[in-house]
C-alpha cells in the first residue's frame, strides 16, 4: 500500500465516520411520520433515502467478503487494463452530490414504497460500521489493482478504491438529499 493509497483511504472512513455521526445527530431521533413524509408524491422520504442506501451499500458486502477471503477471481471484463478506470471515473461523477442531474436508481436498489420503520437509521449506523471495518480490513491491498464489479451490472467495473468513492460520494448525495426534505416547509415537528 502506498502512503498515498493510506491517505485517500483514511480520508474515506474519515468521510464514512462523519456520515454515520452526522445520521445518527440529524435523524437518529426522527419519528415514522417525519421519515416517512414525502415532499412530492414523485420525490424520497428521509426513510426511503437511508432504505436505499441500506440496499445500495448491502450489495457491495459479499463481494468485500470474497476479497478479504482472497476467493475474489477477476472477470473478463475486470480484466481489461481501461474499462475499470473509465467506469470508475463515471460513475462516482454520475453519483457525485454536486451532479444537478436528476439520476434514477438502479431498480434493484430502489427504497421500499410502503412505510419504512424507525429502525431504518438505525440499520444504516450499523451497515455503515460494518463498512468502515472493511475499508479498514482491506487497507493493507492494493486497492487500485483490485477490480471489482458493479453490484447492477457484470460490465461495469472499477477497482476498489473506487468502489468504497462511489459507496462514500453515494452516501453524501442521499444525506444531502434527506437533509433537503427535512429542511421543506411542511415537514412534520
Amino acid at each position: 500500500m502506498t502512503s498515498t493509497q493510506g491517505e485517500r483511504l483514511s480520508a474515506l472512513v474519515s468521510a464514512a465516520n462523519a456520515i454515520t455521526d452526522e445520521t445518527l445527530a440529524g435523524f437518529g431521533d426522527l419519528t415514522a411520520p417525519q421519515l416517512n413524509w414525502k415532499p412530492g408524491a414523485d420525490q424520497w422520504s428521509v426513510g426511503q433515502c437511508f432504505d436505499h442506501l441500506v440496499t445500495a451499500n448491502e450489495a457491495y458486502f459479499s463481494i468485500l467478503e470474497k476479497v478479504l477471503s482472497g476467493e475474489k477471481e477477476n472477470t473478463f471484463w475486470e480484466s481489461l487494463p481501461w474499462l475499470p478506470a473509465f467506469w470508475g471515473k463515471v460513475v462516482i461523477k454520475a453519483v457525485n452530490p454536486k451532479t444537478t442531474r436528476k439520476r434514477k436508481a438502479p431498480r434493484v436498489f430502489y427504497p421500499s414504497s410502503s412505510s419504512i420503520d424507525r429502525a431504518v437509521i438505525h440499520r444504516f449506523i450499523e451497515q455503515q460500521n460494518q463498512l468502515i471495518r472493511y475499508m479498514k480490513a482491506t487497507e493493507d491491498l492494493d486497492l487500485e489493482k483490485i477490480k471489482i464489479s458493479s453490484p447492477v451490472s457484470k460490465l461495469i467495473t472499477y477497482s476498489l478504491m473506487d468502489a468504497y468513492r462511489i459507496i462514500i460520494t453515494h452516501e453524501e448525495r442521499h444525506f444531502l438529499q434527506a437533509t433537503r426534505v427535512a429542511e421543506t416547509d411542511g415537514f412534520p415537528n
